[in-house]
């Protein structure tokens, strides 16, 4: 007992920096850094969350667009920021394919960050511009059986979780379509209302609302149907059996980020994503599920994700762009 106690106390004094510095953050802006350029779903949450972590720390939240490499130029730059807990990245589920693709990213997307929360999912939707002739899956792939790599898609770069998807849909189906990789949501959204793209496939917000208007939506790429989108069949549904793929956001802070620190700007997320008005804009406004995990469970899962979807990059041999 007098062991545990003075071990105990020897603990205490080692403990009382780390105490101090959670204590007195944060000490001046924070920085989210969004990887991706402004418009995309990335970019959206983020700033969606702004108003209400103003609220709970007291101090300006800035989002910093620092798009490139498919997400990785921003990444790589929390990677390497102070692990103070003024800078945080709002990653995407791109983020677990980036050293498949990119041996020299410069960082190691698990090692070199501190997971704070998986903040929200949701299907992808596989759509169509509003001109062009099909209305199922089924005539996708028939158009793409008779005209292989004729039809083209879109997602928001080579090695994104919709890439990844389509291309497991495209093995599984005997088929083949053309990839057209863009710089994030914004871009694609711009392309696939243009008509430069015949699909594209991304979450309803990184679609920034053009679902139902001049985007056709075909299918979705859960393992059930969304409740925001009751009336629009799976994947599943439409002929690929057990096939189940959503797009993630998630909070990463800097590796060494002080626990105390992290704890609260986890209960300050927590906390903008339980009221009412910011769930209603997220859940109701742009389709996504919100999950608030704890940051060991969002670890986790990014570790189940880096695995499996690490796996299928080096089955397709696929490229960064």
């Amino acid at each position: 007992m007098r062991r545990r106690s003075l071990l105990a106390g020897l603990a205490l004094p080692a403990l009382a920096p780390a105490l101090a510095r959670a204590q007195a953050w944060p000490h001046g802006p924070i920085r989210i850094i969004a990887p991706f350029p402004p418009g995309g779903s990335v970019d959206t949450i983020a700033r969606l969350l702004v108003p209400s972590l103003q609220s709970a720390l007291g101090v300006p939240v800035v989002v910093e667009n620092r798009s490139g490499a498919a997400g990785a130029l921003g990444t790589g730059i929390a990677a390497r920021a102070a692990p103070d807990g003024q800078s945080w990245v709002l990653v995407f589920d791109s983020h677990v394919t980036v050293n498949a693709l990119n041996p020299s990213a410069g960082f190691d997307a698990r090692r070199d960050f501190a997971p704070v929360m998986l903040i929200a999912s949701a299907p992808m939707l596989l759509t169509t511009p509003a001109n062009r002739p099909w209305r199922t899956v089924a005539e996708v792939v028939a158009a793409a059986k008779m005209r292989p790599e004729a039809t083209t898609y879109g997602t928001v770069g080579a090695g994104s979780l919709a890439h990844l998807s389509m291309e497991v849909l495209q093995q599984r189906g005997g088929f083949r379509l053309t990839h057209v990789p863009y710089r994030g949501g914004g871009p694609l959204a711009t392309a696939a209302v243009g008509g430069e793209i015949d699909l594209a496939i991304a979450s309803r917000v990184g679609l920034g609302g053009q679902v139902g208007t001049r985007l056709r939506a075909l299918a979705q790429t859960g393992a059930k149907r969304s409740p925001s989108l009751p009336d629009l069949p799976t994947i599943a549904e439409s002929g690929f059996p057990g096939f189940d793929a959503e797009a993630f956001w998630g909070m990463l802070g800097p590796a060494g980020v002080p626990a105390p620190i992290l704890a609260r700007f986890h209960a300050a997320l927590a906390a903008a994503l339980a009221e009412p008005a910011t769930r209603e804009r997220l859940v109701e406004g742009q389709g996504v599920d919100i999950v608030a995990s704890s940051p060991e469970g969002f670890g986790a899962f990014l570790d189940r994700q880096i695995t499996t979807w690490s796996r299928v990059v080096s089955e397709r041999d696929i490229r960064a762009d």
